[in-house]
């Protein structure tokens, strides 16, 4: 073979390869955008769920003193994510705001308490959960506990109802990430079936043919799965760019967590697809290579 043609076969090689990790890239690409969606849509979920507040009403007789040690006591508890102290007076002006400012006029003394407003963790904000957090709040000098209980219900099952849809949007993205890149890769193995062939004409072992293919198949997912980290990085960066306000929605554990799943499927994906597609390859005959 002379040198030209064996320039030839390098440049088609090479060629095989750039693609197959662009196509990959792409495939991982679609994959961590709907990843990345999936995670955005739970943090936004559990925003909502903590800005929901917990209204404790406390006995007619109690005052900030009362109110702060009972705050103190309950700030204690695992699902208290953040409590603070209303007084009287910012009761009273809480009601003139909403019913005007001669409301208080039909009473001789005022008739506002001294409340706790309480923000529960996001995982606690849901039906089984919070019969249990409000018996946990009760005590001696609580008058009343407020919560809007037919919005808390309906909001968290619209959100299982939501999860489910995204959870099965990425167990399908998953598999036709599989088809596609197995697809890919098999196109970039089968392109060497003839080094394949000869390499087990010599008496070379399925493991010693498998190597150098399995350790190209590593590199291979970690070159995509660097730059569909990077392409979804890149997307979440403009969103942040457009919506300042949304960096509590990608946050860095989210931004992480993809990328790990994009690393762990790149890698996997690829050595698993290289693995079965050189097995076959090995036990076919020559004349079932030119098929």
């Amino acid at each position: 073979m002379s040198s030209s043609e064996k320039k030839i076969i390098r440049r088609r090689l090479a060629g095989s390869y750039v693609s197959s990790v662009v196509s990959i890239s792409l495939v991982l690409f679609l994959l961590g955008a709907a990843a990345l969606m999936v995670g955005a849509s739970r943090n936004v979920a559990d925003y909502f769920r903590e800005s929901m507040q917990v209204s404790v009403v406390l006995a007619a007789d109690a005052d900030e003193g009362d109110a702060e040690i009972y705050k103190e006591r309950i700030d204690t508890l695992p699902f208290v994510r953040q409590s603070w102290i209303v007084s009287r007076e910012e009761g009273m002006e809480e009601m003139k705001a909403m019913l005007g400012a001669d409301f208080l006029d039909i009473f001789k003394d005022a008739p506002i308490p001294v409340s706790v407003d309480v923000s529960l963790k996001a995982e606690y904000v849901c039906p089984d959960s919070l019969d249990t957090v409000m018996r946990c709040l009760g005590d001696e000098i609580v008058d009343e506990i407020e919560y809007q209980q037919s919005m808390m219900e309906k909001f968290s099952a619209n959100v299982r109802k939501i999860s489910l849809v995204l959870g099965t949007v990425i167990l399908v993205l998953l598999f036709i990430s599989f088809v596609l890149i197995s697809n890919t890769v098999r196109l970039d193995v089968f392109s060497r079936r003839f080094n394949i062939h000869t390499m087990a004409m010599v008496g070379a072992t399925r493991a010693f043919i498998r190597r150098p293919f399995i350790g190209r198949a590593v590199i291979q997912g970690l070159v995509s799965s660097l730059v569909g980290t990077g392409l979804t990085a890149g997307v979440a960066s403009l969103a942040l760019k457009g919506f300042p306000n949304a960096a509590q929605i990608f946050a860095p554990q989210l931004l992480a967590s993809v990328a790990v799943l994009l690393l762990l499927c790149g890698v996997l994906i690829c050595v698993i697809s290289t693995w079965f597609v050189v097995n076959s390859l090995v036990s076919l005959d020559r004349g079932e290579l030119y098929s």
